[in-house]
């Protein structure tokens, strides 16, 4: 058997060593999106703009750094 394979470092915990805790940037970033939605969908004046808010949601981060970085031009 090979080195690799008597390993006692599985990439589960590789992963959670070199990650963090991701429950609780999962939790921050529900938090966003159910903010985002409410937003969103306040300003809606048809269903449509409401579903459209809603995807916006799903998508607002993304969103923000492309602005971020058009607007400090890298």
């Amino acid at each position: 058997m090979s080195d690799d394979q008597n390993s006692s470092t599985t990439p589960a915990k590789d992963c959670k060593s070199r990650c963090g805790q991701p429950g609780v940037t999962s939790g921050i970033y529900g938090l966003a999106f159910i903010g985002a939605v409410v937003y969103y969908v306040q300003q809606a004046t048809s269903f449509w703009q409401g579903v459209g808010g809603v995807l916006k949601a799903m998508i607002w981060p993304a969103l923000l750094i492309y602005k971020l970085l058009e607007f400090f031009k890298m």
